[in-house]
């Protein structure tokens, strides 16, 4: 004996619960948008008399940061922390820079790594709990990791570059 299926079930629910199914539907959709646009790394190109940029983003990650550079510390500060493998932000630079500080602002205490054409840089506390690095820049390609302090532990920043 063969089974019937109603494929009309689902219409036949009042629509007060057809329109809660279609809210919860659409609010799940913009929640993914919205989580895709947090971790979606930040590129920016910049010209030596460039004005000052802000970029926001959000820690977080499972890979040491000392892996990530392949080094414990540079001059700059302990290379520390967890992050995504991937950079945060990449920063391209359109010719050399004779003074330029990039700093974190968040309400927790994060680090940053910095890869570029003259090396790494890493930081822990430049300003209070907050990260940053200054002084001459090459032209060229940066990549930038802002890390936290436990794995996969996400904090909301702020990135600020300027001359």
């Amino acid at each position: 004996m063969a089974t019937q299926i109603n494929f009309n079930r689902s219409f036949n629910r009042p629509k007060w619960k057809r329109g809660l199914v279609a809210i919860a539907a659409i609010a799940a959709t913009l929640n993914v948008w919205a989580y895709i646009a947090q971790s979606q790394p930040a590129s920016v190109n910049l010209s030596p008399q460039f004005s000052p940029v802000e970029l926001r983003g959000n820690t977080g990650g499972f890979t040491p940061v000392n892996e990530i550079t392949g080094r414990a510390a540079t001059p700059t500060g302990p290379c520390t922390g967890f992050a995504n493998a991937a950079p945060s932000h990449t920063l391209v630079l359109k010719g050399f820079t004779e003074s330029l500080s990039i700093l974190v602002e968040s309400s927790e205490d994060t680090a940053i790594a910095i890869r570029g054409p003259g090396g790494v840089w890493c930081n822990d506390d430049f300003v209070g709990k907050n990260p940053g690095v200054t002084g001459q820049w090459l032209a060229g390609k940066y990549e930038i990791w802002v890390s936290s302090y436990a794995k996969n532990r996400t904090a909301p920043y702020v990135l600020r570059i300027r001359r």
